[in-house]
């Protein structure tokens, strides 16, 4: 997979966590929202953490992502804890030897025998011995962050975060640093939107995309591994990019098989792309399609209202009920909605995300730009979905 460094973005950040840049609210924690697979997690991990580093911050990173069977509240606690394990290096291991079963930094007890899971220290404390053992700020940076909100240990590690950055930091001072980063904004704001969310009135904001600096970066290699291919049509390059949703690897695994020896296109490689592009998009939203029109006529109905009212979307109320009926022709209990809800949980990928406090969402953020976009084209529902039972 190519890599294109964004150098500029990641010092721009640094400087605003580390409380540089005026009117910024990033010391207090930087929420960061990008569609999936549009570079987010690479940026993070090639970019922003070897930045920090260059400033002597000690990176701490872990994707909730990466194994959704953990309780995404253990991933954060052993992060911290290898991070502390590998801070505390030598004095752990002699401590272990020594069979000694617990060592104090700066005033915390740890237990040696457990250093990896945190387990028996606060993950505040875990985070202080931390900032103290490597006397140099810490940065922690959870991927996909929303997914914290799905298991009650993931909500009480988000309430320790603020509590261990509010005993951390000092005005001027940023000793513990959060980013947060999620590709649903919509899941991300439940962190910071109500008077409960653990990180109230703190603001999300957008992850720039990879842009035109991204096209220049692969015309210049175009035109360096194939000279002939010269002048790139650049414009044309960037079009097909925004049709692929902006996401590198499906926009360079189609480059591979346009360039291929192989390659039966005809013409310059550039159109090909786009239609490539193109057929992606159409691709994608027929699948869309297809995953809708096989749902049961209930299922369908609570995906649609859900799809149409976003985060102010509610199950089991009146006004849903009243809804689901009129989509189905049959009175809908709020037993048969939960089942129909469960059921597109289970769906294989799931179609809705549920929180520990029993919100609800759709899983993939781009079935809502689809929806948007059908509804605005006054082509929802699709015209395979007009079934005899939405005639009833």
């Amino acid at each position: 997979m190519l890599y294109h460094a964004r150098t500029s973005l990641a010092k721009g950040l640094a400087d605003a966590l580390q409380g540089k840049t005026p009117f910024s609210d990033a010391p207090n924690g930087l929420f960061l929202a990008a569609p999936r697979r549009t570079g987010k997690s690479t940026f993070l991990q090639a970019d922003l953490m070897p930045e920090l580093a260059r400033r002597q911050v000690v990176g701490v990173y872990v994707d909730l992502w990466a194994d959704q069977n953990r309780d995404p509240g253990a991933l954060i606690a052993e992060a911290v804890g290898r991070a502390l394990l590998k801070q505390l290096g030598v004095v752990a291991k002699t401590a272990r030897s020594a069979g000694l079963d617990s060592i104090n930094v700066a005033g915390i007890k740890i237990d040696v025998s457990k250093i990896g899971k945190v387990d028996g220290t606060t993950l505040a404390d875990a985070l202080r011995a931390l900032v103290e053992t490597a006397k140099n700020p810490v940065a922690l940076i959870i991927d996909e962050a929303q997914h914290a909100l799905t298991s009650v240990a993931g909500e009480t590690a988000m309430a320790a975060l603020k509590s261990a950055r509010d005993q951390l930091n000092r005005p001027g001072q940023a000793q513990l640093m959060l980013v947060m980063s999620g590709s649903d904004r919509d899941k991300l704001l439940r962190l910071v939107n109500t008077n409960s969310a653990p990180f109230y009135g703190s603001q999300i904001q957008r992850l720039p995309e990879l842009g035109a600096e991204f096209i220049t970066h692969i015309a210049e290699l175009i035109v360096r591994q194939r000279p002939e291919l010269a002048p790139v049509n650049e414009a044309v390059l960037a079009e097909a990019f925004q049709h692929f949703g902006q996401r590198p690897q499906f926009f360079m695994e189609a480059l591979g098989q346009v360039l291929s020896p192989l390659a039966t296109d005809t013409g310059r490689f550039e159109q090909a792309m786009l239609a490539k592009a193109q057929q992606q998009l159409q691709d994608d939203e027929d699948q869309m399609a297809r995953d809708y029109a096989a749902l049961k006529p209930l299922e369908q109905a609570v995906l649609w209202r859900m799809l149409e009212l976003g985060t102010r979307f509610r199950p089991y109320d009146a006004e849903a009920l009243t809804f689901y009926k009129d989509k189905t022709g049959d009175k809908v209990t709020v037993a048969k909605a939960q089942k129909a809800l469960e059921s597109l949980r289970a769906h294989q990928p799931s179609l809705i995300w549920k929180s520990a406090r029993s919100e609800y969402t759709v899983e993939d953020a781009t079935m809502a730009r689809w929806y948007a976009q059908r509804m605005a084209a006054g082509t929802w529902p699709p015209k395979s979905l007009q079934l005899d039972w939405l005639d009833e």
